[in-house]
């Protein structure tokens, strides 16, 4: 005799789907978490505040910030020395040790530009 209905699945066929459902969600999870911690995505400037007028570019790369910030060093260099000059007295040596700091600052930006890899 022949049955027009399938046959319906048994308890251990309902459990494995369920407990295999289960596992593939835990298993998607856990890669979650993973991923979230190993291979974090980057996040748009996120530590900028929103009312800032200048922003980094996220792609670019650390040879170009470096270039950058030395470049910018050699400015704040030049116009201090030009302040320290015109002062005297404390106000003078005030601005000479600024001066300094920003020289050894270029001094380290430049070290670090000369041993980045370049891409």
């Amino acid at each position: 005799m022949v049955k027009i209905t399938p046959n319906p699945p048994t308890a251990d066929e309902h459990v494995s789907r369920a407990q295999s459902a289960r596992n593939n969600k835990l298993d998607e999870a856990a890669n979650r978490a993973l991923d979230y911690y190993l291979k974090p995505m980057p996040k748009g400037e996120m530590s900028d505040k929103p009312n800032t007028i200048f922003r980094i570019a996220p792609d670019v790369d650390s040879e170009c910030l470096l270039a950058n910030l030395s470049e910018n060093l050699a400015s704040a260099n030049a116009m201090i020395s030009d302040l320290a000059f015109g002062l005297e007295g404390s106000r003078r040596h005030f601005a000479l040790g600024i001066l300094q700091m920003i020289e050894v600052s270029e001094l380290l930006a430049n070290r670090a530009l000369d041993i980045v890899e370049v891409r």
